[in-house]
This record gives C-alpha cells, structure tokens and sequence, in this order.
C-alpha cells in the first residue's frame, strides 16, 4: 500500500533537512523516482527551487579552519577531551576532572578534540516524537561557560579545537537554508570561541596526530593507526582506549579519547533507545619524550564523585 501524500509545506521542510532524494525515499517510503517528480511538481507550481545536497554544497564559502596545526612539541604533557555534546546544566564528572587535571597537570596544550557542541535543535536528523531539545543559543551559552573554565584552568596552555561533526552543524545549517550569510560574523563557531585554535588535525609532533574522526567501527582505534602510519588520537566513537600497534618502524598508539559526556545523558536516551552502549566517560592524558609519545594513560570515571588515574581513585 503507498504512502499517504504528505502536504506540500511538510514536504519542503523535509527536502530542506534531508536534501537527498534516496534519503527522502526511505523516510517518506516512496520510490526516489516519485520523490523527484514531487520535488519538480512544488518547484513548479511554488516558483522556488529545492536543491540537492550536492548543488547545496557549490554556495558553501570554504570552512576558515586550518587543515592541519603544528605544535612542535617536544616535551611535556597534552590533555585531549572529546565528545562533550555539551548541554545546560551541570558538569559532567569527566568534565569537572578534566578542569582539575588541566590545573593540576599544567599541561603545554589542552585539546577539545570534538562535538564540544551538540546542536541538537540544528540536527540533520528529525526529532524523536515530541522531544524537548536545548535551543542553539542556550547550547552556545553553556559552551562558553564550560569552555571559559576550562580556559582559566589552562593557564598559558595552547588551546587546539579539531572540528567535530557535531561542532560542524552551526555552520552547515546555515549554509544549507541561508548561504547569503555566507561569512557573516557568527555564522562560524569558532566566532564564539575565540581563544581556541580550530583545525581538523593538531600534530603534536610530527609523528602523533589528534583528529576527531577517521575511521569507524569496533576496530576503528586499532585500523587508525595501521593506516595512518603513526599514532593517532580520535574521538567520535566515544570508546576511551588505547590500541597499540608495533611492526618493524616501532610502537605506535591508536587512541579513542572517549567522551566527556555521561553516556546515560540526556542528549544519547532517545537516541540509542536506553540501549547498552560501549561508551566510556574520561580523557586522556599523553606525554611527550624528547619527541617521543610515551602509552596514552586514561582517566576514566569511576562514579559520580570519582575517576580512576594511575591506579587510584580520585575525588572531583
């Protein structure tokens, strides 16, 4: 049995959030011939167009973010957080210990590697029921907050934000419905993140690479590294491990920096159904010697009031 034809105003809407006909085809469960016969009919009759993903991307102004940033360190420690998907509310455990250790630690560099936003209202994704979301600047507003006291606590520390997809969401949503704002302050996120240098890869030294993504997957830790020829940080996956990898050029470490987030949070229930998930909350803490990574040690959260470091406990 088809479909029921949806009415015109509800079809734009969807074609502006899903602006690829195969994926309209399967949410509106119509073949994708049918779906472009839709979408010639309403440009017709409406006097509007209704681009593809593909045409979209032609009126996209090139991301200001550097391909890659060059830290040339040589000794001393990086912090690396990923995956915050930050909300309003109070910290994260992960978080709050991430502050603590950035002070403690006095790290030469703190890395944001990631989905710091969440973006849940700007999502490419249709909402769950009648879900309530945070709005975009309530979001904004509480990655300031968190991103501001992590900053303090950085002192002199290079702050380094690797683009995450999540992050990208401020930018796409608006190139996507209003390309005219193409390099308008504030269309950018790294706009309202001043002190953070955005990049989509931060080479610590030239053989150890933070970025949030490359591959996925359940071996995706260990496959980064194979393939990249080098160690290699990434966050995304939410995991928090380290995959060593030694073949005749030596020991190299593939790492998931886990997430800063609860994994039982608010912004994962719906979508994960309150399913077990392979997530684990923390960071990582990575030192360089005389140019050399040394084994990625975690911080992994413990309880509520606690994360495990070096074979303790610790209160934060």
């Amino acid at each position: 049995m088809p479909a029921p034809r949806i009415p015109d105003a509800e079809f734009i809407e969807l074609w502006k959030a899903h602006p690829s006909p195969a994926k309209l085809s399967r949410i509106l469960d119509m073949p994708d011939r049918k779906v472009m016969e839709r979408r010639n009919s309403i440009e017709r009759r409406h006097h509007i167009r209704l681009e593809t993903k593909t045409n979209q991307q032609k009126h996209i102004s090139p991301v200001e973010y550097k391909a890659n940033h060059t830290l040339g360190i040589e000794n001393g420690i990086i912090v690396a957080g990923s995956d915050a998907h930050i909300w309003p509310g109070p910290y994260t455990t992960a978080f709050r210990a991430l502050i603590k250790f950035t002070k403690e630690l006095q790290p030469k560099a703190v890395i944001a590697n990631g989905d710091m936003l969440d973006g849940a209202s700007i999502s490419r994704h249709p909402p769950i029921g009648w879900e309530k979301t945070p709005s975009l600047i309530e979001e904004l507003k509480a990655c300031q907050m968190a991103l501001t006291d992590l900053e303090d606590a950085a002192g002199g520390a290079k702050l380094i934000w690797p683009l995450g997809n999540h992050d990208a969401r401020l930018s796409s949503r608006l190139a996507s419905v209003a390309p005219e704002y193409a390099n308008v302050h504030g269309t950018q996120l790294k706009d309202h993140f001043p002190a953070w240098a955005p990049c989509w890869a931060a080479w610590v030294t030239e053989s150890f690479v933070v970025k949030h993504r490359m591959r996925s997957g359940i071996h995706a830790t260990h496959l980064n590294t194979v393939n990249s020829g080098v160690s290699i940080a990434t966050g995304h996956l939410h995991s928090l491990k380290v995959a060593p990898f030694t073949d005749y050029n030596g020991t190299r470490y593939g790492t998931d920096c886990g997430t800063l987030a609860e994994p039982k949070g608010p912004q994962f229930i719906n979508y994960t159904e309150a399913g077990p998930t392979n997530w684990r909350s923390g960071f990582v803490v990575f030192t360089i010697h005389k140019g050399r990574l040394l084994m990625p040690e975690l911080v992994q959260v413990f309880d509520q009031n606690h994360v495990e470091f070096r074979g303790q406990v610790i209160a934060v």
